[in-house]
């Protein structure tokens, strides 16, 4: 009795009331999942709002001690030439405001003065001039003491530093208004510090750049102060998503911030790359993110601090918020479980045993149709009527599909499958070997036999069909008593033309050893013509009719070949490039230099004798022939003509020795006018 899927489904009611607690339970989940978030966005606007507040305050600190200054410039209270008094200001300004790091100011003659705050135990004065002897840096460091500075020591060192080779200068010393700039390039110092930079006018006259600047490690020294939630941390992003500033009390001007350390730094970081490094992500206002590291969920916020593109990334494990939650998840994912695992048991092995496996055998055998196994599809009874239907279906498609095997080529549409190869014209260049191969003597065989030709060449197409296949060849198709095959697509093979070879060989000896006798009652033989280059392979045709093949120089190069070997004698020629690709696994001789139909360019041709791993050495007739082959193209015909005999003798009878050596004769008889220059024309096609 077979059931409906009707039936089937119904079955599986008992489930809804599991599948409903399990929404409800969702729904609460989420509800406290959402109170969480809410939490975390009102941490994060706390510590965005802090942040804020400390960095404008750092901003405005450093802005109001170049506009001090500046005005003592101005105001020809002090000279900027006048050392010592500058020293002073520059000195009572880093004093005044802790935030602020360097104080700078360079004059167009490339003169260069600064004070740089060393963390909270001292600072330097650095001067380049012409004053100072060979253009030396010159460095003051001072510490601190209560109430007071002492001076510590002098040094000299050797400098290149020049203000005006750089951007915090260059750009502002033809500039009437001062800005921010990033800069990286102060002498001592390879940090990235942010200067609040702009010219000096003393009497209309411009005195140089003045800058104020700020170090990021003081800000990841008031970030270390911060703590969002329990185990939350707060970092300074750029505008690129890059951190510049992370919480670590103890950074300064000497002492680094710890960049690059624990779980925190990784989240920010990723989290800024993800949602700032594209610039069409990088959109005004906060931005949300859930990052997991290690398997820890975290919630990332990033608001605008409104300087330079920068944002304040707050960065909270969502443990802790969802700690309580999660335990009492657990406990009621517990309850659940007990309560639905044994309907679910139920409905699973219901599923599988009526649904499940019948249809995956169905699958199963759709698998093997796209595959072309047919033979190995057979019709699956079911239960179910649907199943059922749908499985005699496809057993009927299978044997539809079974009686056009043999219209078909089988392999080459698997390989096409599997090569995800659609069915439509086009086609890519591809590097393969293309072989020809046909009958000798095949129209007087089918005059002699009529219609039973067909049957009589049967076991020739049986034996070239299994021999291409068994080497990797894709067979292009039959033409009348030749076959077109070629290796290297659509099956990838660096060894096509090794391949290629192989199956040539091999299809001689099934020709010689096969039972086919000539209309003379002498045995049949084949002729091959072999190349390789580079050739268009793919669907050729209309939407209507397609023929996957290859075309191209290559393929004309291989059948015109195939034709030389009646000139020759000859069984297997291959092309130069064959030969090449090849390589030492052939043994082959150079046969002769050629100018064939279709092309103007001398093509030189190699005979395939056998594989090296079955002969060996290279057989000396071979050498024998060479000598001959080289004599001949010097015009030494006498010559050529004694070695294509002896090639002939130790091979024990070499056709292509005797075709060469009665054209050497010939030429002997019926000298060459002209330049000679040993090229063969052969104009068959």
């Amino acid at each position: 009795m077979r059931v409906s899927v009707g039936i089937a489904v119904s079955m599986l009611v008992a489930l809804s009331i599991g599948v409903s607690t399990f929404l409800v339970h969702s729904l609460w989940w989420t509800t406290a999942r959402e109170n969480s978030r809410m939490l975390a966005a009102e941490i994060n606007s706390q510590i965005a709002n802090t942040v804020r507040i400390e960095v404008g305050l750092t901003l405005r600190s450093a802005e109001a001690a170049w506009a001090a200054v500046r005005t003592i410039f101005i105001q020809d209270v002090i000279q900027t030439r006048q050392a010592d008094k500058r020293e002073f200001v520059f000195l009572s300004q880093l004093q005044a405001q802790p935030n602020i790091s360097w104080i700078t100011f360079g004059w167009p003659n490339g003169d260069f003065f600064a004070a740089h705050r060393l963390g909270d135990s001292g600072l330097e004065m650095i001067e380049i001039s012409d004053e100072i002897r060979n253009r030396m840096l010159r460095r003051d460091r001072y510490i601190f003491i209560p109430g007071d500075i002492q001076f510590e020591e002098r040094s000299f060192t050797d400098t290149e530093y020049d203000p005006r080779e750089h951007a915090w200068y260059s750009n502002f010393i033809g500039r009437n208004t001062p800005d921010w700039i990033e800069a990286h390039d102060l002498p001592t110092s390879d940090k990235t510090i942010y200067a609040f930079a702009g010219p000096i006018d003393v009497r209309r006259q411009r005195q140089g750049v003045l800058t104020v600047a700020i170090d990021t490690d003081r800000l990841s020294r008031f970030l270390g102060s911060l703590r969002p939630g329990e185990f939350g941390a707060a970092f300074i992003l750029n505008a690129d998503g890059k951190v510049i500033a992370v919480p670590d009390p103890d950074a300064d001007e000497v002492t680094p911030a710890r960049m690059g350390e624990g779980e925190l730094y990784e989240v920010a970081k990723i989290s800024g790359e993800r949602l700032l490094g594209d610039p069409g992500g990088n959109v005004p206002g906060t931005l949300t993110t859930r990052a997991v590291f290690d398997d820890v969920p975290y919630a990332v916020a990033l608001t605008p601090l409104g300087f330079y593109g920068w944002r304040v990334a707050t960065v909270i494990p969502e443990s802790a918020f969802l700690s309580g939650i999660d335990k009492n998840l657990v406990n009621l994912v517990y309850i659940l479980m007990g309560v639905v695992v044994a309907a679910t048991g139920l409905a699973i092995w219901l599923m599988r045993r009526v649904v499940a496996n019948p249809l995956s055998r169905v699958a199963e055998d759709l698998s093997r149709i796209q595959r072309f196994d047919v033979e190995q599809v057979s019709r699956r009874p079911s239960r179910l009527k649907e199943l059922n239907n749908l499985s005699a279906a496809t057993a009927n498609m299978a044997a539809g599909l079974s009686a056009f095997r043999k219209y078909v080529p089988t392999d080459l549409v698997r390989m096409l499958v599997a090569a995800g190869i659609k069915t439509q014209p086009g086609g890519e260049i591809k590097p393969i070997s293309v072989l020809f191969c046909d009958v000798s003597g095949f129209t007087g065989l089918a005059e002699k036999h009529g219609p039973r030709i067909v049957e009589l060449m049967e076991p020739f197409f049986s034996a070239a069909s299994s021999t291409i296949e068994r080497h990797d060849g894709t067979i292009d198709k039959f033409i009348g008593d030749a076959v077109m095959a070629f290796w290297g697509a659509p099956r990838e093979n660096p060894n096509h033309a090794e391949s290629a070879c192989r199956a040539a060989l091999e299809l001689v000896e099934v020709v010689e050893t096969s039972d086919l006798q000539h209309e003379s009652d002498d045995a049949l033989h084949v002729r091959i013509g072999l190349n390789s280059g580079e050739a268009l392979v793919g669907n050729i045709g209309s939407e209507q009719r397609l023929n996957y093949t290859a075309i191209g120089d290559v393929v004309n190069v291989a059948s015109r070949l195939e034709v030389v070997n009646k000139i020759y004698g000859s069984s297997i020629l291959i092309g130069p490039e064959t030969r090449r690709e090849a390589g030492d696994a052939i043994i082959a001789r150079e046969l002769d230099t050629l100018v064939i139909a279709g092309r103007s360019e001398e093509l030189v041709v190699f005979e395939l004798i056998g594989m090296a791993d079955d002969i060996g050495a290279t057989p000396d007739w071979i050498g024998a022939y060479d000598t001959g082959l080289t004599h001949y193209r010097a015009g030494q015909f006498a010559e050529a003509v004694a070695a294509f005999a002896e090639a002939d003798q130790m091979r024990g009878g070499d056709p292509v020795a005797k075709a060469m050596k009665a054209k050497a004769e010939d030429l002997i008889a019926n000298p060459p006018s002209g330049a000679w220059r040993g090229v063969a024309i052969v104009d068959e096609k």
